[in-house]
């Protein structure tokens, strides 16, 4: 067994955590049926799981009843610009073979990257619908799932005209499990909203299908910057 796993046993209690636990436990942590809940988590920071994330995602489910709308962002950050990257970088001489080489987005089978295995989890459920923006996609199961992340436009995807605008608007909850507000993606909006000036922007490029033919293409967006998140958090439960 690992290292890893057997750190996070020891570190869960006297039983393993549940199926029904979770769902106890998402209640009274205000979770309530009806509600449209984005999830963000940590599998290893959640605790040793019986089942795993197929167990996490079913409790989320229940939680929220059939009511109630699960979203997740399935983001697939290694489609884009290499000369973009910092984590890590790659050889400039690798740049041209990647553009020329990725593999088009494909929102059944393309995986998520730095997201989590709940995600990964969750975008392959049943049911799930997994919007086409070939970076910064979302996914959703439940009655307002279309409505809320359909809209993909491929330029400023994390502003009003995008999923979280479409959340903000529907009044949508957040969970964090297990991460901090680093992780908040909902953040991302009052970036674009914010009146500050020296914004910047950079410019962008995926692997996507355009005409059912495999393309590259360069669109530009917000230069984003989530350093200041858990000051920002920190400020808002101060506040509330």
């Amino acid at each position: 067994m690992h290292q890893k796993e057997n750190n996070i046993i020891s570190q869960t209690g006297s039983v393993p955590i549940t199926r029904s636990s979770l769902v106890r436990d998402l209640k009274r942590l205000g979770v309530q049926a009806g509600d449209v809940l984005m999830v963000h988590s940590a599998m290893s920071k959640i605790g040793w799981v019986c089942g795993g994330p197929p167990t996490v995602v079913a409790a989320l489910l229940e939680a929220l009843g059939p009511q109630g709308t699960l979203v997740m962002p399935t983001f697939s950050s290694q489609n884009t610009d290499p000369a973009n990257w910092v984590s890590p970088p790659v050889p400039e001489s690798w740049w041209a073979v990647i553009r020329k080489e990725r593999p088009p987005y494909d929102p059944a089978i393309t995986p998520c990257r730095m997201m989590g295995a709940v995600v990964e989890c969750f975008r392959k459920w049943p049911g799930v619908i997994r919007n086409t923006h070939p970076v910064m996609s979302f996914a959703a199961l439940g009655p307002k799932a279309v409505d809320l992340v359909d809209e993909a436009p491929l330029s400023y995807s994390l502003g009003d005209g995008g999923p979280l605008g479409a959340l903000y608007r529907e009044g949508a909850r957040i969970l964090l499990l297990g991460v901090d507000y680093d992780n908040c993606t909902a953040l991302h909006l009052s970036e674009y909203r914010a009146n500050v000036p020296n914004k910047k922007y950079l410019q962008e490029g995926c692997a996507m299908l355009v005409k059912g033919k495999r393309k590259w293409v360069n669109y530009r967006d917000l230069d984003w910057d989530s350093d200041d998140f858990p000051k920002v958090g920190a400020t808002y439960e101060d506040e509330v």
